[in-house]
């Protein structure tokens, strides 16, 4: 059996990898082994727009009742909510049921500890051993059974951490449109705005169980890109589905990544003394000019594997205050331990009110090396072993060494699909996808 937690909790279609049973024994196994068998302890459950979140839900949440443990259930909210509402009340961790940016048919489950961390390799090995063995845990009866109590005020605390990050600043005179990918920031993310005195449009805001990530939100940028111009939006905003990531449109319709985002806010910090040792932590799949962009303005940037997690353990380990990936996962660790697609919106509008620049002009600040990234189809089983095969090693030689120099090959598994994404970056993008093309179909043919 391959690994069940990837770079970002348990994953797979739902009430078929990811069923029932399984839930129920994430949600006993998880909540003894992050509580340690504290009587009485509370877990915070939440869960996106999905239909199959009640199913899943039902049995995450009978799992953690089995164990002593008592559940504050918050209904559809972003996981990043998760994550700041257990250190707001204290709680002693918490669950999101989402399976992100993946579609409908998907599902997950991710764990918080006490400090609103994503759990460390060490505890999710120790839940797994537990689920693949023969190992039981001491379970309660009677009067020593969990309780499952509502959180009705959690999308409004959520909100209120939010534009506490403001300082009182406000949106006003600035036309805002979103796409909230018919998940989790379907409620929260305009309030917040209208809360900020934006005038706000929204598109993709009506979820219905079945649509959400369904040709919108940050994977589906084309519609956004139509709206913000239809409309006169000062920028444009999309979400994914359980709304930890952040991608962004300018007035003219164009892309704003993760890498221009991060570079926007980490020169903004830093000319303003927030950024600390003038850092921002990145993943090795952010582009080129990201790094150009920050040496350029007088700023450090701090490489680790692709994974947000990864990401915050560099922040934590030597108290980097910003960092994240191309992709919108974006953590200001001075406001919250996770990537926060919300927060991110605001910080980054934070910067626009503050300099009274155009977006399109604030990401003028970095230029982007051609990049392509393809995904070769692998199973489970086998996507970790990729270099192991001589030919496709051999072959991502030929291709860096024809660069000279001047770009390079990433090929890594997928945290959360079975698939090898490959990733080549350079100058010209013709070559880019040709060899790309060539390396995804060479790695298809020879480990499946």
């Amino acid at each position: 059996m391959g690994r069940l937690f990837g770079t970002d909790g348990v994953r797979g279609i739902a009430n078929k990898e990811l069923t029932i049973e399984l839930a129920m024994q994430l949600g006993q196994y998880g909540a003894y082994a992050i509580t340690k068998g504290k009587k009485n302890a509370t877990i915070i459950v939440g869960k996106d727009t999905r239909l199959s979140g009640d199913l899943l839900e039902s049995a995450l949440i009978a799992g953690i009742l089995s164990t002593g443990c008592n559940v504050l259930k918050v209904g559809v909210i972003p996981t990043p909510a998760i994550a700041k509402l257990i250190q707001r009340i204290g709680a002693d961790a918490g669950v999101m049921i989402s399976a992100s940016h993946n579609p409908v048919a998907f599902n997950g489950i991710k764990f918080f500890n006490h400090l609103g961390l994503k759990l460390s390799d060490s505890l999710e090995d120790e839940i797994e051993d537990w689920i693949e063995g023969d190992k039981t845990v001491e379970l309660p009866q009677g009067l020593e059974l969990g309780t499952v109590k509502a959180y009705p005020h959690a999308e409004e605390d959520y909100i209120e951490y939010v534009l506490s990050t403001l300082k009182g600043m406000t949106f006003e005179g600035l036309k805002i449109a979103m796409d909230c990918a018919n998940g989790a920031a379907f409620d929260v993310a305009p309030r917040t705005f209208n809360k900020l005195d934006a005038k706000v449009y929204s598109i993709h805001h009506e979820p219905d169980g079945t649509n959400i990530n369904e040709n919108c939100g940050s994977t589906h940028l084309g519609d956004l890109k139509n709206f913000v111009k239809v409309v006169g939006a000062d920028v444009g905003l999309a979400f994914d589905g359980d709304a930890d990531r952040l991608l962004a449109v300018d007035e003219t319709g164009a892309v704003v990544d993760g890498d221009k985002i991060m570079a926007i806010c980490g020169k903004y910090l830093n000319d303003e003394n927030e950024l600390s040792q003038s850092t921002v932590v990145s993943t090795v799949m952010s582009n080129l000019g990201f790094d150009i962009a920050l040496k350029e303005n007088g700023l450090k940037t701090v490489k680790t594997k692709v994974g947000d997690r990864y990401v915050l353990e560099e922040m934590l380990k030597n108290g980097y205050e910003l960092g994240g990936e191309q992709s919108g996962h974006i953590i200001f660790l001075k406001h919250n331990t996770t990537g926060d697609g919300l927060l991110t919106a605001v910080q980054l509008i934070r910067v626009m009110k503050a300099t009274g620049k155009k977006l399109s002009e604030l990401a003028s600040i970095m230029n982007v090396y051609p990049q392509v990234l393809k995904n070769a189809k692998v199973s489970n089983l086998k996507k970790e072993h990729y270099m192991d095969d001589p030919m496709i090693s051999e072959k991502v030689k030929e291709v860096e060494a024809a660069f000279h120099g001047n770009g390079r090959v990433l090929i890594r598994p997928s945290g959360t699909e079975p698939l090898v994404r490959v990733m080549i970056e350079g100058k010209d993008q013709e070559e880019l996808e040709a060899a790309a093309e060539m390396l995804v179909t060479l790695i298809e043919k020879q480990l499946n």
